[in-house]
């Protein structure tokens, strides 16, 4: 399973941008995707989650602007971040689990079993 992250670059404070997690070998089906991310010096961290397709969560800090999707005929996940803040730089990575997830586990990293390589994101004040 290979997962594809891409869209990350460097914005001014406020604008939006798209990331794209494309899968090859591997079906999204309805297994759960999220996306983490890791700010130097910090723990990689809960961003958002899809489960069954249609359930999303999302961590507090980026509940309102951010925004997980998922394009089944493209086998792709989406994350789509408006106002974008100085604070929200930091390597954005995919993940996507082998088995369906209770939301308590959804925020551990270790609960997911495959990762894409990560894509940078950086937000200028």
């Amino acid at each position: 399973v290979q997962l594809q992250a891409s869209g990350g670059g460097l914005v001014q404070a406020g604008d939006s941008l798209t990331l794209s997690c494309a899968a090859s070998e591997h079906t999204f089906s309805d297994l759960p995707v999220g996306w983490f991310r890791q700010a130097p010096g910090k723990e990689r961290e809960f961003v958002a989650a899809l489960r069954w397709g249609r359930q999303t969560h999302y961590s507090n800090f980026v509940k309102g602007r951010f925004t997980i999707s998922k394009d089944n005929a493209r086998n792709t996940v989406y994350l789509q971040m408006s106002s974008l803040q100085p604070e929200d730089t930091a390597v954005y990575y995919c993940a996507t689990a082998v088995s369906y997830l209770i939301q308590s586990s959804l925020f551990s990293p270790e609960s997911w079993r495959y990762w894409g390589q990560g894509t940078q994101v950086t937000v200028s004040s």
